[in-house]
């Protein structure tokens, strides 16, 4: 007999997961009441970063603003990639490339995005690094969400069932961390470095359609069977070697 669906059970599993996540939803939105005019901090896109953002396109994958902090970041990821594997912190390792993957193919919608519209959802000013992967990444914000998993993890209780605040602690460890990486985003867009165009895109869509997601696929990955761990990050980083491999030599990104 078919089992019938416990609604009463996921009303009671959700309802704390919606009410988490809406009152980070409203606190974002009073901040952006309260900071609608400062200066450091920008909680929206603006037509005004139109220029900048359509310029960038042209610096994607050049070298002309090359230095050696480049090499100097790789070693340090790669120590700590080497680290967590020699002390066998395999589930930290999962949670790093979980997000990382993920977080690949959001660059490279985001870039599609930008070649057929001529702006991308966030754009990355040329000036601001060493070398520009795609138009809404640079190689220094790369190597950041290389680690970003690994790093958050290390925050996860050690029981995965574990309620806190009647939710899995790994979903609001996600949504938490996701609130943090959005609001302090709201400072970088702020700066001449990370660029929004778009009035309808910011922190409040980023917290929700970005950060949430990156989040929550480093942490139930992290906690998944080794089987699940194996089939989710050939499917993601499959996807992000088949989808580079045809759209840049296509010129798409």
């Amino acid at each position: 007999m078919k089992k019938k669906f416990d609604w009463k059970r996921f009303i009671l599993d959700t309802a704390p997961v919606a009410a988490f996540t809406g009152a980070i939803c409203v606190l974002i939105i009073l901040l952006s009441l309260l900071g609608a005019d400062g200066t450091y901090f920008v909680f929206r896109g603006d037509a005004a970063n139109a220029a900048a953002a359509s310029s960038a396109f042209d610096a994607v994958r050049t070298t002309e603003r090359f230095d050696w902090t480049f090499i100097a970041l790789f070693a340090v990821v790669v120590y700590i990639y080497a680290t967590e594997l020699k002390h066998k912190n395999y589930k930290g390792v999962v949670a790093a490339l979980a997000l990382y993957g993920v977080h690949w193919l959001y660059e490279i919608g985001n870039a599609v995005i930008g070649s057929a519209t001529g702006y991308a959802l966030w754009t990355v000013s040329p000036e601001s690094t060493s070398f520009v992967l795609l138009v809404g990444v640079s190689w220094e914000l790369s190597m950041m969400f290389a680690i970003a998993g690994l790093a958050m993890s290390k925050l996860l209780p050690d029981d995965p069932k574990k309620r806190i605040l009647g939710i899995n602690n790994r979903i609001l460890f996600a949504i938490a961390n996701a609130a943090f990486f959005a609001i302090f985003e709201i400072f970088l867009a702020g700066t001449p470095a990370f660029l929004w165009v778009y009035p309808w895109w910011g922190a409040l869509p980023v917290f929700v359609t970005t950060y949430i997601p990156f989040f929550l696929a480093a942490f139930l990955m992290h906690d998944a069977a080794p089987k699940t761990q194996k089939r989710f990050l050939l499917a993601v980083w499959g996807a992000v070697a088949v989808l580079l491999l045809v759209l840049i030599p296509l010129g798409v990104i």
